[in-house]
């Protein structure tokens, strides 16, 4: 069999509307997965690329990959069993992506871009090209937009780091004044002063709605307190435990 015969053998399965169809998976998976990988998560643009390009392949080939061995009104093909096992397999990509750290379960919102993905390319290979448009606009908005909301329902967490000098109330009247701002003290590390004895740091983790620069500026007026910062991500443990 020649080239040519090869690759028109299944002329329904195999022609522009088909190649556009995986063009168009391909397109808005990388569409999402940029989005994934701005934010720097585990799963970004080759993942979701990926997985959306293969699943428009897999949903095409269960329409046409078997044309060849059925016969009119003697066969009814089924295309849905292998679109609902593509639902079924990609649950293992997202599984792998979902992980527990301080308690926090972290790559959900990844998992579930994964699970949208192959949506949106069996929406591509079952010919639904506006479904597929529609449900992506859709992950955009429940992403994008749905950060900003959530942010204003969950409290912020902070970490705080405070140099004080050792004899005064410098830590006590901290951990007063972050109450009296509307956060609470979810961990709290002391380091012992050195041997110089000048000095001395606490780090404490907080959760609240309160204006974190606000909390700054009142932690820097309190009489003892050398210096003080904040930061989203856990500063280096210091020598002794945490309380």
């Amino acid at each position: 069999m020649h080239l040519s015969q090869f690759l028109s053998a299944e002329p329904e399965g195999q022609t522009l509307l088909q190649l556009s169809e995986l063009g168009l998976a391909l397109l808005l998976s990388a569409i999402i997965g940029l989005e994934r990988e701005f934010k720097l998560k585990s799963a970004g643009l080759r993942t979701h690329a990926l997985v959306g390009v293969a699943s428009a392949l897999i949903l095409l080939i269960s329409k046409y990959g078997f044309t060849d061995i059925l016969a009119k009104y003697l066969i009814v093909l089924d295309p849905s069993r292998v679109a609902a096992q593509v639902i079924s397999g990609i649950g293992f990509i997202g599984g792998g992506l979902i992980f527990v750290q301080r308690d926090v379960v972290r790559g959900l919102t990844t998992a579930a871009t994964i699970w949208l993905t192959a949506a949106v390319g069996m929406a591509c290979g079952a010919g639904l090209p506006l479904l597929a448009v529609a449900v992506t606009a859709a992950h955009f908005l429940v992403v994008l937009g749905g950060a900003s909301v959530t942010r204003r329902i969950h409290p912020e967490g902070v970490w705080l780091q405070v140099q004080y000098q050792p004899g005064t109330d410098a830590c006590e009247a901290v951990m007063q004044l972050c109450t009296a701002q509307g956060f609470s003290i979810q961990e709290l590390a002391m380091q012992q002063p050195g041997a110089q004895g000048t000095g001395r740091s606490m780090q404490l983790y907080l959760l609240g709605r309160g204006g974190v620069e606000t909390l700054l500026v009142r932690v820097g007026r309190i009489a003892g307190v050398l210096s003080a910062r904040a930061a989203q991500a856990a500063p280096s443990r210091l020598d002794s435990g945490a309380t």
